[in-house]
């Protein structure tokens, strides 16, 4: 728990690594590559919030106020049983979500615009290396420890992040691919869950973003206290005293570079981590009918409140 009267308490701070920097409380980053698409605001019901693709087929819902406020679908018809399922719980970053949701655009666009087969709706790769490549690419290396039947792939240095395949589970609703970051607990370790037919683009796509270890932003008290250790913090705007002598004095070049190194970060931090194509529709989707919506959509989306009782951690972390 952070200390209401800290002077820093909403200070903006650079994360770094990103799967560390736990949730935010809102999810802008995940919403803002298929903000263009319709939006359902649910008055009732654990559901506060659907955004769907125009056919209907894709359907990202936000439970803001459930352990997993993230549930995300696709199926063959606006009307059917979801093909495969993803869900990522409170503690996981809006940016790792953003992984999913920019494919699920681009797949939904390039479908639209060549009349072909959904790639969102394509049949999983035979091999579980396809899913994880983003991440060995990256360093990621195998754990030698893992239970027999499953695959680990875990992050260089700290070990505090990585990928279980569970090759023993055969139902088509099984969960059977788990992205996770940070030590077990409710308030530390981020979970993405997908069923067992997720295509495995979708997959590696989401990888891709956790293998990035850049920064994100968030403010100082956003950082659970047990994290601080974990992570590296860079105050956007240093908090320094000024001393008398220097209140009226021009800035330096030293000054001005420094100005504008910390700018550029802020700005590297800010932009959604998308292909080209993806950046432009993103910008299209922040007219002026979008902006309405966003602001409207995350009103409701307060940091998800923890339940009455620690649910158990999947797979035993």
């Amino acid at each position: 728990m952070h200390d209401p009267d800290d002077p820093t308490r909403y200070q903006e701070v650079l994360v770094s690594p990103m799967y560390l920097a736990g949730s935010g409380g809102t999810g802008d980053a995940g919403f803002a590559p298929i903000a263009h698409w319709p939006h359902h605001y649910l008055d009732e019901g654990p559901c506060q919030l659907l955004v769907t693709s125009p056919d209907g087929r894709i359907r990202v819902g936000w439970f803001g106020d459930d352990f997993e406020p993230w549930k995300i679908s696709a199926a063959e018809d606006a009307v059917s049983a979801p093909r495969w399922t993803a869900t990522f719980n409170h503690v996981t970053p809006p940016e790792l979500v953003a992984g999913l949701t920019t494919a699920l655009a681009q797949d939904y666009a390039e479908a639209a615009a060549c009349e072909d087969d959904a790639r969102f709706l394509a049949s999983p790769s035979l091999y579980w290396r396809d899913a994880v490549r983003p991440l060995t690419e990256a360093g990621w290396t195998r754990d030698g420890g893992a239970e027999l039947g499953t695959v680990e792939i875990t992050a260089p240095g700290d070990g505090q992040a990585g990928i279980l395949i569970d090759n023993r589970q055969r139902g088509a609703d099984a969960e059977t691919v788990e992205l996770w970051a940070g030590p077990p607990g409710w308030g530390t370790r981020a979970e993405a869950i997908f069923t067992r037919r997720t295509p495995t683009h979708l997959i590696a796509a989401t990888a891709a973003v956790m293998a990035n270890a850049g920064p994100v932003i968030r403010e100082r008290h956003q950082v659970a206290r047990q994290m601080e250790h974990l992570v590296t913090l860079t105050p956007l705007v240093p908090a320094t005293p000024v001393a008398d002598s220097q209140v009226s004095r021009a800035p330096t070049p030293l000054d001005v570079r420094r100005t504008a190194v910390t700018q550029a970060v802020y700005r590297a931090a800010r932009a959604p981590r998308t292909t080209a194509d993806l950046r432009v529709m993103a910008a299209q989707s922040r007219s002026a009918g979008a902006a309405q919506h966003r602001s409207a959509s995350l009103a409701p989306a307060a940091a998800a409140r923890p339940p009455a009782t620690s649910p158990t951690p999947r797979h035993g972390r």
